[in-house]
């Protein structure tokens, strides 16, 4: 048993609502919540402030390594990202970062650096983690193991939602076209392929409630933790 608890992986495609989903089952069951994706949208949102290409895999991982990462407590069960000192926010939520954080999320060194990342801020377990990969790379030794779906054209009506609501013109068909080119580069690529982990159980949100699926996720944390 870890020190803290377990460790709850979320994995699935984009915009499916990992980590909306995953915030609320840290709030359910106490724990803490950590969003990959954040720490990657957080890296491109620096490396196209300083200019660094998205393709430079070596320049990218000095850009990480040379920044001071602390993940603060937030208002409520998130762990919110810190880059030197500075808490990025709305900077983080734009097309421009989304699509940029899709493009290092390719390569090598990035991914190696944020997995070591990642493993140390879970490690310890009472955290919620949401991801890509957290099942089959960060902690294929994670307890609980989710892989969350929804189809493409669900994923796209609720990232258009969310980007109208924060007055951001939308094109419905851009977002569609960006979120199945996305999953064939998340499921295709060499480095960590986006999959569902053997163990892993399977939720399709397409049309199921999202307080349904927090209500299932903290039903198999109730159950795992019951057996212990």
């Amino acid at each position: 048993m870890r020190a803290n608890g377990i460790v709850i992986a979320i994995d699935g495609p984009a915009g499916v609502g990992k980590s909306t989903v995953g915030k609320l089952v840290a709030g359910r069951v106490g724990y803490s919540f950590i969003s990959t994706g954040k720490m990657y949208r957080a890296l491109a949102w620096k490396a196209l402030e300083t200019g660094i290409s998205l393709e430079d895999d070596e320049g990218l991982v000095g850009l990480a390594a040379s920044l001071k990462w602390e993940f603060p407590k937030g208002s409520g069960p998130e762990a919110d990202v810190s880059l030197d000192g500075l808490r990025p926010g709305l900077e983080l939520t734009g097309e421009r970062v989304s699509r940029a954080s899709s493009a290092i999320a390719r390569l090598t060194g990035v991914r190696l650096f944020m997995r070591g990342m990642q493993r140390e801020a879970g490690i310890a377990g009472g955290v919620v983690m949401e991801g890509r990969d957290i099942g089959t790379n960060v902690f294929p030794d994670a307890e609980l193991k989710v892989y969350l779906d929804a189809s493409p054209q669900a994923r796209a009506e609720r990232r258009s939602g969310q980007l109208r609501a924060q007055g951001v013109a939308v094109n419905h068909a851009e977002i569609l076209d960006f979120i199945i080119k996305r999953d064939a580069q998340d499921s295709g690529r060499k480095n960590n392929p986006l999959k569902k982990a053997e163990d892993a159980r399977y939720l399709d949100s397409t049309i199921m409630p999202r307080e349904k699926v927090v209500d299932a996720i903290v039903e198999l944390f109730n159950s795992f933790t019951a057996g212990r």
